[in-house]
């Protein structure tokens, strides 16, 4: 329907720019002040298939766009100066911005280098530290939801605590089978904000209770939490290069990108100047 309802809107406005004269040999459906409406420009406008209280809904609606935009714009045109409504170079100056643009996107999908090495981002990780302040609170952490009825309790008790990879890979095995949520990954970094969004923690000192805290257990009316904090950052510190890792790959490609126009940019100026095809009448 969004589509439908853009594809009218160009109609209307179409419609609207022609010189306001009618056409006697044409069917008039609507006027708005010396604007016509004629059949024949909506006799597109109605896709094939749908149902005819449809169709008749999506033409008045049509209509009325169009009444409201023929006295919006014959109200515009009686209000401004010809110097205002002559819009020429806005559209000529849209136009070659759009050609630009699309020239420059299609020169960055062929030509632009996309591999980035691990020691690319570590060496501008290291040049850059002031742009890696963090704004949020980070964890690594084991975080498992369960319902107060699951069997195993005790079990899960030990197992979200250690670090030995047996007792590691029976707690994957039971959050797959019992676990309402759960998060293992304690290699990745998380907003901590974000965590607290899936645990009921009261706390209003949020990097006090980080610094405090290792295993925390905590419940609602349904269900247990179990939360192991394996390493934690606070804001204002230095974010790690693991969490800045797509945000600098993010930066490189997007300064690859301007160098590769600039360089376009500066070897069209280049020929067209070594070919004699520059000349400047002032000085």
């Amino acid at each position: 329907m969004k589509k439908i309802l853009l594809y009218c809107s160009v109609l209307i406005f179409a419609s609207c720019e022609r010189t306001p004269e009618k056409d006697v040999n044409r069917v008039v459906i609507a006027k708005a002040n010396n604007y016509f409406l004629y059949a024949d420009e909506i006799s597109n406008i109605i896709p094939q298939g749908i149902p005819s209280k449809d169709s008749a809904e999506l033409l008045k609606k049509y209509i009325d766009n169009w009444i409201q935009e023929s006295l919006v714009i014959q109200k515009a045109e009686s209000n401004l100066t010809e110097e205002q409504k002559n819009v020429e170079k806005q559209l000529e100056d849209y136009r070659k911005s759009l050609i630009t643009y699309t020239y420059e996107k299609e020169l960055v999908k062929q030509k632009l280098d996309t591999v980035i090495s691990n020691e690319e981002i570590e060496k501008y990780y290291n040049s850059n530290p002031s742009d890696f302040e963090l704004k949020d609170n980070i964890i690594k952490v084991i975080y498992v939801k369960i319902s107060k009825s699951a069997p195993g309790l005790d079990k899960l008790r030990k197992w979200y605590k250690s670090d030995n990879m047996k007792d590691r890979e029976q707690l994957a095995g039971y959050c797959h089978q019992f676990a309402e949520n759960f998060y293992l990954d304690d290699n990745s970094w998380l907003l901590f904000d974000d965590l607290l969004k899936e645990i009921p923690i009261q706390t209003y000192n949020k990097e006090l209770f980080l610094q405090n805290n290792r295993f925390v257990e905590v419940a609602d009316s349904l269900h247990n939490y179990f939360l192991n904090i394996k390493g934690f950052k606070i804001r204002n510190s230095l974010s790690p290069l693991s969490f800045e890792k797509e945000n600098i790959k993010n930066i490189i490609l997007n300064k690859r990108k301007l160098e590769l126009i600039t360089k376009m940019k500066q070897d069209v100026y280049n020929d067209a100047l070594n070919n004699k095809k520059i000349e400047i009448y002032i000085k």
